[in-house]
């Protein structure tokens, strides 16, 4: 699970820094970079931009999903660290914890940017010192103390300081949970024209969603500098993705000791052709015909199915459902297949939705179901989802597409595959519910010593009795509440709190989450008071 981190002594900032957001994290090992001979005018578009002192301070990438935004900012990240002018990055991603909303999007930059630029150090640390609630201010606060007062404030005395001109990237700002948020981001960001001393650049990726669309439309024109991926002309693209497929079935081929030539090069020209322009396509069937003992076999499944539409989401929409026919119904007899999508939908659904990613064991541990059970289900989608062979790393979702795919009824419609997202909402809080009604308990890490202070507390005691399934179930509880919409739920919240309202507090207080355990109550009180007419605080 995402855990919150503490710097603290390393760089004597007391930020909270959300853990997956840099570009270098350990979350992001295994993504992709723009293959060599790809992407070329683009990215040499993008280095005339940051390199350029009169360019605007904004880059907005944008593209509708599976066109390969993160690759390219993952790329460009790499190249900017390379070349020392990369300040900070932060990859948004939905259902990742804190890196699926804004609360520590600027704790997370100004750290990043106090190890890039140590001159600021101090007055980042100053910041902290005058306002030790900084962790829990307004974004626009943690904006100005944080980050534009340091740059603004300088020191001046060396020359190399004075021409700097640094990047932000921030790849899929559209993941980041909170319209408003993505708004405010922007427009705090684009305050960046007006620094002189360390200009500062900013580069966004994102899908063109109404709020980011708004957001750019409410700056002035010369802020900000945009690229529509789509936009691309199609031989450009398609000669990029047939590069794709060439090097990366190449390596299969080897790796099979298969015969040449395979693919033929009108396998791959169909195949591109196929994709459609989506990236994610490509790189859908690549794990696809990869993760098989035959690829040969793998490849034909692939070949046989007819792709054309005029949807610019049909072929991918397709390749998902025939995958899913294949992975998840296979040859099975007519009979069994009811059981085998409602298991899809259990466990698939609920990593689609979930606020945090998970371990198979904490994942059957919410859901009550035996470990061996939910690997099953997990084990023949390993083209769609990243199933992990390590049981401590969490299983994810490759792309953002699979799931908009999945909750999509229109895209999703006729196999069985559809998840509705508050029926698994409302299920979701039910077991969370369950898991911590059996699980919770007063002194619940058996410390017998009500003035203890937390610090005094071992985190690996901690960590061994509130596992990651019990702590996701009292973090995320009354977020799958709300998103359920069910008001038949009231007297199941009303009964638990009753009985286990502190035993949660004090969870909270131990993985240091009390603080939002308390807007939880303030937000249940509303929730309860306008959907039951009930007295929240009378009624415990």
């Amino acid at each position: 699970m995402t855990e919150t981190r503490l710097i603290g002594a390393t760089n004597r900032l007391n930020l909270l820094s959300a853990e997956g957001a840099a570009y270098n994290d350990r979350t992001w090992e295994h993504e992709d970079l723009c293959l060599p001979d790809t992407r070329v005018q683009l990215r040499q578009q993008i280095t005339e931009w940051y390199e350029n002192p009169r360019s605007p301070c904004i880059f907005w990438l944008n593209g509708m999903a599976g066109t390969g935004k993160s690759t390219i900012s993952r790329t460009v990240a790499c190249e900017l660290a390379d070349k020392g002018k990369l300040a900070a990055s932060f990859f948004f991603s939905r259902g990742r914890g804190d890196i699926s909303h804004a609360g520590m999007f600027f704790t997370t930059f100004a750290t990043q940017l106090a190890e890039h630029l140590p001159e600021l150090r101090p007055l980042i640390s100053k910041a902290i010192d005058d306002h030790p609630d900084i962790n829990r201010r307004r974004l626009c606060d943690q904006w100005k103390l944080l980050i534009y007062g340091p740059l603004e404030n300088a020191p001046t005395e060396n020359a190399p300081t004075q021409s700097k001109q640094i990047v932000v990237v921030i790849d899929a700002l559209d993941e980041c949970e909170g319209k408003d948020d993505m708004k405010l981001i922007l427009q705090l960001l684009a305050e960046a024209k007006n620094l002189q001393t360390i200009r500062l650049r900013v580069f966004v990726t994102s899908r063109p969603e109404i709020p980011i669309l708004l957001g750019f439309r409410e700056m002035p024109g010369e802020t900000h500098q945009d690229f529509v991926l789509h936009d691309i002309p199609p031989p450009t693209i398609n000669h990029d993705i047939s590069v794709f497929f060439q090097q990366k079935l190449s390596v299969v081929k080897k790796e099979h000791g298969l015969s040449t030539p395979w693919p033929n090069e009108p396998t791959i020209q169909l195949l591109v052709e196929r994709a459609a322009g989506l990236f994610i396509y490509a790189a859908t069937i690549y794990r696809f015909i990869r993760d098989s003992m035959d690829p040969e076999y793998q490849l034909s499944v692939i070949l046989s199915g007819e792709y054309k539409s005029a949807s610019p989401t049909g072929n991918l929409d397709k390749i998902y459902t025939n995958l899913l026919q294949y992975s998840v119904i296979g040859d099975r007899p007519l009979c069994e297949h009811e059981a085998l999508l409602q298991g899809f939908r259990q466990i698939v659904g609920s990593i689609v939705i979930i606020s945090d990613v998970m371990t198979i064991q904490n994942l059957a541990n919410l859901l009550g179901l035996q470990k061996g059970k939910v690997g099953t289900v997990l084990a023949s989608l390993r083209s769609i989802l990243n199933v992990p062979e390590i049981e401590s790393e969490p299983v994810r979702i490759f792309h953002p597409s699979f799931r908009d795919f999945l909750l999509d009824k229109q895209r999703c419609s006729g196999h069985g595959f559809w998840i509705n997202e508050k029926e698994r909402h409302i299920d979701l809080f039910r077991h969370c519910l369950e898991l911590m009604s059996k699980r919770l308990r007063q002194d619940i890490c058996d410390i017998r010593e009500p003035g203890v202070l937390i610090t005094e507390i071992s985190k690996d005691m901690i960590q061994s009795v509130i596992t990651a399934d019990l702590r996701y179930a009292c973090r995320y509880w009354v977020y799958h509440f709300q998103h359920g919409n069910s008001v038949e739920e009231d007297s199941r919240i009303l009964q638990f709190l009753r009985q286990h309202l502190l035993h949660w507090l004090e969870v909270l207080t131990l993985v240091g989450e009390v603080s939002e355990g308390v807007l939880m109550i303030a937000s249940l009180e509303r929730i309860l008071k306008v959907g039951s007419g009930l007295c929240f605080s009378k009624s415990l």
